[in-house]
């Protein structure tokens, strides 16, 4: 699949999603079986841990197809930029999309700040610019699109191996938005 079949094939399944029309294909023991020799997933989500936003669902994809990365805020840090470039040099996916949702836990804390621990707060630590590129009356909502969207950035200019994709026009990093009530994935 090329590059816009694939975003379709992600818009198609998000609307099959939106209104109960779950195809569910691609999840069986066959479909298990041919994966056990490898796999070439067409796209590579960047998501948020959030147990509401599931990938795989709210585009409704098979076994296979979406290699996901999933961490608080769908933030950018050393082992989930390894995991993509792993994805884009050895699997050949073409397309990643930075999925920030509505109501996002570490945003919010982020945004509110304060000692969440050691751990935590590093993680938090990311979406600081979000916060500052935002403004200081910005909604959560603002902030989390702001923060796929500079996620998104700072794939390319942080790795070597995503930025030479992207500008060989092998890979498009699309930064979304989930909404939770309704389940659609905004592109941004």
């Amino acid at each position: 699949m090329e590059i816009n079949e694939i975003l379709d094939r992600l818009k198609e399944g998000n609307k099959r999603f939106v209104t109960d029309g779950l195809k569910s294909e691609k999840q069986d023991g066959s479909r298990r079986e041919s994966l056990t020799g490898g796999q070439q997933p067409f796209a590579i989500i960047l998501s948020c841990a959030d147990s509401r936003v599931v990938p795989e669902l709210a585009f409704d994809t098979g076994l296979g197809e979406l290699f996901v990365v999933r961490v608080a805020g769908n933030i950018a840090n050393t082992s989930s930029m390894a995991s993509i470039e792993y994805a884009v040099a050895h699997l050949g996916s073409k397309v990643i999309v930075v999925l920030g949702h509505e109501s996002c836990g570490a945003v919010t804390a982020a945004v509110n700040g304060g000692d969440n621990g050691y751990n935590l707060n590093h993680l938090l630590s990311h979406v600081a610019p979000a916060i500052a590129a935002s403004g200081e009356h910005a909604s959560i909502t603002d902030v989390v699109k702001k923060n796929a969207e500079l996620t998104a950035e700072e794939l390319k200019s942080r790795s070597a191996i995503i930025r030479d994709a992207v500008d060989s026009g092998k890979v498009k990093i699309q930064p979304a938005y989930y909404h939770l009530g309704s389940g659609e994935v905004e592109m941004l």
